[in-house]
Formats: C-alpha cells, sequence, structure tokens
C-alpha cells in the first residue's frame, strides 16, 4: 500500500496563484483524507481527481480553508449517492466557529426544507480519530485565539502543522516518528504565522531537514526559501510518504 501527499494550494490568504493551503493524503494513488477546503484549493482537487472530496479534516475557520464548502454542500445534498455520506472531522472546539461561518445561513436552500448539516456526515474529534480503520492524532496550534486551530498527525507518515506560529514544543511529541512535516512558513513572520528567521530559530536542524514548506506569500517569496535550504512545496506536487505507523484495523466498509 503506497502513501502520498499532494499539495493542491500552498499560498497564504492573498497569494491566490498558489491556491488556498489544502492538501490531500493519498493512499494507493486515491484521494484518502483532505486537509481543509478553500476555495482555490477545492477547484484544483475537482480538477486532479475529476469529483470531489469524500472525507475531510478542517483544521481552523479561516475563509481561505473554509470558502469551498457552499461549493461542496450543493454538489453534495444533490447527490443520492453523497448526501449524508461526506464526512468532516471537525475539533470539537472547532464546530460551533465552523456553523457560525459557514452553517448558520437562514433558508441554505431558497426554498426551504433543507440544513447545511443534512449534505454531510459531522464527525465531531477530540485528541485523535478513525478514518478508515488508521488512526489520526489532532494537536492545538499558535494561531490567533486558543483551542481554534489545529494540526493532524498521521503517526510515521506526516504532520501536518496548520497555520501556526512554531510550536516545537507539539513537533516534540507529534512529529517524533520520522515523520514529513508540512509546516507554515512566510518569508516574514507576523503574530499568527511562522516566519523563515522563527523556523530557524525555534526547530532544530533535524526537524528542518524533515520540513516542507507552504502558505507563503508568493512565487518570488518561496523561491527566496528554497534559496536559504529549505524544502519548499509548490501547488499539485505529490510527495511519498513513509507508511504509517499508526494504529490500525482492518478497515470497515463504508455505511
Amino acid at each position: 500500500m503506497d502513501w502520498s501527499l499532494r499539495f493542491l494550494g500552498v499560498g497564504n490568504a492573498s497569494a491566490v496563484e498558489l491556491g488556498s493551503p489544502m492538501s490531500v493524503i493519498e493512499r494507493d494513488g486515491r484521494p484518502w483524507l483532505t486537509i481543509d477546503c478553500g476555495g482555490e484549493g477545492l477547484t484544483a482537487f475537482k480538477a486532479h481527481y475529476g469529483h470531489m472530496p469524500q472525507a475531510l479534516f478542517v483544521t481552523h475557520v479561516h475563509l481561505d480553508h473554509v470558502a469551498g464548502f457552499e461549493r461542496l454542500f450543493v454538489d453534495t445534498f444533490f447527490s443520492a449517492q453523497r448526501r449524508g455520506k461526506v464526512r468532516l472531522y471537525v475539533p470539537a472546539t472547532v464546530v460551533p466557529l465552523l456553523h457560525k461561518r459557514i452553517g448558520d445561513y437562514p433558508n441554505v436552500l431558497a426554498e426551504g426544507g433543507a440544513n447545511f448539516w443534512d449534505a454531510f456526515q459531522l464527525i465531531v474529534v477530540g485528541d485523535a480519530f478513525w478514518h478508515e480503520g488508521v488512526r489520526l492524532e489532532v494537536f492545538p496550534v499558535r494561531h490567533h485565539w486558543p483551542e481554534t486551530a489545529y494540526g493532524l498527525r498521521l503517526q510515521g507518515a506526516l504532520t501536518w502543522s496548520g497555520d501556526t506560529r512554531p510550536i516545537p514544543e507539539m513537533l516534540a511529541r507529534y512529529a517524533s516518528d520520522n515523520e514529513l512535516i508540512a509546516h507554515d512558513c512566510g518569508l516574514h513572520g507576523n503574530p499568527s504565522h511562522t516566519g523563515v528567521d522563527d523556523l530557524e530559530r525555534e526547530y532544530s536542524a533535524e526537524l528542518q531537514a524533515r520540513m516542507m514548506l507552504y502558505h507563503y506569500a508568493s512565487v518570488a517569496d518561496g523561491q527566496a526559501l528554497a534559496a536559504r535550504g529549505h524544502r519548499v512545496a509548490q501547488p499539485g506536487q505529490c510527495v511519498v510518504l513513509a507508511a504509517p505507523t499508526a494504529p490500525h484495523v482492518l478497515a470497515q466498509d463504508p455505511p
């Protein structure tokens, strides 16, 4: 069984040409779990795979990460095969924020008779959750406000930082099994995001060597990050992952 990570978009909220920061964990070349649902990212997903996501994890609710949900609702609600079966894994403290941001709109259909969440199977998660028989871990990150943004770990394969300032204490625990680390990093830091100076100051050389940087501001900034010796993710790039060491059971057939 082969695992990989496909970067659908790698830019920050202003870098439309780089796509919204969104990725897909693939298993045997097929989408297994999608991380976030930005507008440009959802377009890239449909263009590459020919269909919409079937399972998503939401890191936080800034619009560059959730703006695709209106389109996903329409695609899912009006499909007899998909309605109520598209899985959304959402950290418990993010659920009310997500509802306020995308779900709480009077008459999601003009004619009434539907609720936003009718389209999805909402799975509220805490420190960990199971997807198709594999256990993934969830951890808080430093982005704007406590308990509003989270990262994701597929043990032994991938640690996804989400939008964050440096989190060395979290990576000591959630990137301890030689995972590829996809990390938020721009050329310049700010109170919500990691800059390259922050990255180089806060993380060991060993951790930096396992990182791929995304959420940067422009093509030129990406080139500048690469010139400093860092691996920089590109839109559409697919990276081979190690086989997960995460606990797993035989996957059950979907309902």
